[in-house]
């Protein structure tokens, strides 16, 4: 997914669910986060955490007494951006001496004592399962001592913190419902930076998703590194030792799903991530039969290729992926299907490479992240497997697959032409004052002219005209 940055107090203006500091302490808050939607997630407990211990929140770093970087470290590109910012601020400090820099998220639980110590840029690491700790560790930093808690843990979900919503229009929520993953995909540094795997209590989830709506809310994103996966037993026990029958009496992913559906039919639900391994036809089955869960799946399926896919450890083959689609497309036809593609994996070959190829013409993706192979420390394909594909290789093959998902992506905008479809406003278009945008059931970004609607509110759009990426068209 492309890393992102945006700053606190960009996102949090406008929003309802905004809360005042309980004792202020007069201190100034700047809050960039980086790269997938769970860090997102996670910057609002962050901000939720810290407005409750005195702080207020700055869109400008310059005049913050704190400024926190909430990190990404699935790719080396996120982490050289991360290193870049780090060094802007390390100068403003220069003559800010008082002003603490720190560092969240992946990215800190990776390098911890490198950060602080080699590069001398931050003076506080904190990795995802130790967000409680923060105002103990700001406080040994403001001493002029370096604060560092990487701990992983086997239980933490955060599930009794309410979060500080951060989306700037109000409508969209994130609502993490498990951490940590399991997977051990053998190019994949989650694992070693954000734990094992542990679900939430839907009852926790549950709450959140009504508060959200509650507060003016529209949408809800249910998130996890591989949601298909959720399982709660009633006793946080792990799934790994649950017997048949306490397995059978459990909270599975798509009875938590309904579970949300069922909260109001005017509550959009989606999800992310899905794992190939794991998409059951229960989830399906739930998805198609409430018309407020999203006729969208993100199904990441990296290579189509099965020998690369056995050394990513991915835990299925081409042909399980393929009848997954298959499944999909029979259960609900009209959905919308995105993937994540690596090109350039260790040892890929010509051929290889020509399969992934021909499963993104068999499938035809409305969307795709793709990459070129980025190896990452620590990993089971570092240790395991030579980055033996040339650079040149690497981007020749990916642009072959960004050109290709370019084509594929024109296709599934122009079967909207002529046609209407639901909208959640989310806000103003990006390229016009004069125009709103929002999304349909199937993830499709549509532009419309403003006239007197507002965000929040559901509209069909007759689609007129169209680009790869937008609709465009008007209000019926």
């Amino acid at each position: 997914m492309e890393t992102e940055n945006k700053s606190i107090d960009e996102k949090i203006q406008g929003t309802s669910l905004m809360k005042p500091s309980k004792i202020p302490n007069g201190k100034k808050l700047y809050l960039e986060s980086y790269g997938c939607q769970m860090n997102f997630s996670d910057s609002e407990i962050v901000a939720s955490i810290l407005i409750d211990k005195g702080f207020s929140t700055t869109q400008n770093y310059e005049e913050a007494d704190l400024i926190f970087m909430n990190t990404c470290a699935i790719r080396d590109n996120a982490e050289n951006r991360v290193r870049q910012r780090l060094q802007d601020y390390k100068k403003i400090k220069k003559s800010k001496p008082e002003l603490l820099i720190g560092v969240l998220g992946c990215m800190a639980e990776r390098l911890k004592s490198q950060l602080l110590e080699e590069e001398k840029l931050v003076d506080i690491v904190v990795g995802p399962d130790a967000y409680r700790d923060l105002p103990n560790l700001i406080a040994t930093a403001e001493t002029g001592q370096k604060a560092i808690n990487v701990i992983l843990s086997k239980e933490e979900t955060y599930a009794d913190i309410s979060p500080l919503r951060l989306d700037k229009n109000g409508v969209s929520a994130f609502i993490s419902i498990m951490r940590g993953c399991d997977n051990m995909c053998s190019f994949c540094v989650v694992p070693f930076t954000r734990g094992r795997e542990r679900s939430r209590d839907p009852k926790s989830i549950l709450n959140e998703c009504k508060d959200a709506f509650n507060a003016g809310y529209r949408e809800v994103t249910l998130l996890g590194q591989n949601v298909d996966s959720y399982l709660w037993s009633g006793g946080g026990l792990k799934k790994e030792i649950l017997t048949d029958e306490q397995k059978q009496n459990s909270t599975n992913f798509a009875q938590l799903m309904e579970m949300v559906a069922l909260v109001s039919p005017d509550l959009r639900v989606r999800f992310s991530t899905s794992h190939p391994k794991d998409m059951t036809d229960e989830v399906l089955h739930v998805m198609a039969k409430y018309e407020n869960i999203c006729n969208n799946i993100h199904l990441p399926v990296q290579s189509g290729n099965s020998n690369v896919l056995e050394k990513m450890n991915r835990g299925y083959t081409r042909e399980w992926y393929l009848d997954r689609i298959k499944s999909i497309r029979t259960i609900m036809p009209d959905c919308g299907i995105s993937t994540d593609v690596i090109t350039g994996f260790c040892g890929e070959t010509d051929e290889e490479h020509k399969d992934t190829i021909s499963l993104m013409n068999e499938v035809q993706y409305d969307f795709a992240f793709m990459f070129s192979y980025s190896e990452r420390p620590k990993t089971l394909a570092e240790r395991k497997y030579k980055d033996d594909v040339a650079e040149d290789i690497k981007k020749k093959r990916l642009s072959e697959v960004v050109d290709l998902q370019r084509k594929h992506s024109e296709l599934h905008t122009k079967k909207w032409l002529g046609k209407t479809t639901k909208v959640l406003i989310e806000g103003v278009s990006k390229k016009s004052d004069e125009m709103l945008m929002g999304r349909n059931s199937q993830n499709a970004v549509v532009v419309f002219p403003k006239e007197n609607l507002k965000p929040g509110m559901y509209v069909n759009v007759y689609v007129e005209s169209s680009t790869p990426s937008t609709l465009i068209g008007k209000v019926v």
